[in-house]
């Protein structure tokens, strides 16, 4: 192999590996900004209320509010409800389509393979999410995590 060639291979394999690079910076940065909103936004609170030690100042009585319906997620509700609450049918229709892929699975699958079963990239700021969702279900006890932590169907 000619120094040309090699030069020209070794500067193509650098700059895909710098693309890949980054996607993970570019990544890294936004999750850096939403903990950095999330400080700022906690701070502000804590200053209100005294750290939470401070109670609200007295709203006064006015007229009776609407009546909310609450739907999963709304005011503190489970997103997940604990396993003996019922079937799948308690649960939101993306979290019955990942029961669905890890119950259909020949064995225990990894975070990545449902993030792709779901038709999401590969990408750790989509897989993520979906190692999220597989621990909330496991910890109701929806599915069971190996110790390498790929899950099983109850």
């Amino acid at each position: 192999m000619d120094v040309l060639t090699w030069t020209i291979e070794r500067r193509m394999q650098l700059a895909e590996r710098a693309e890949v690079l980054r996607k993970e910076l570019a990544e890294t940065d936004a999750e850096l900004a939403r903990l950095e909103a999330a400080e700022v936004v906690f701070g502000q609170w804590a200053e209100a209320t005294d750290g939470g030690r401070q109670s609200s100042p007295a709203v006064e009585p006015g007229p009776d509010p609407e009546r909310v319906v609450a739907t999963p997620g709304a005011a503190g509700m489970r997103l997940i409800p604990d396993r003996e609450e019922g079937g799948t049918e308690a649960l939101t229709p993306e979290y019955r389509r990942i029961m669905e892929i890890v119950t259909t699975a020949s064995g225990p699958v990894m975070a990545k393979d449902v993030a792709l079963a779901l038709g999401r990239e590969n990408t750790p700021g989509k897989v993520e999410p979906v190692r999220g969702q597989l621990r909330k279900l496991s910890d109701r006890g929806w599915l069971s995590r190996t110790g390498s932590g790929r899950c099983l169907p109850r």
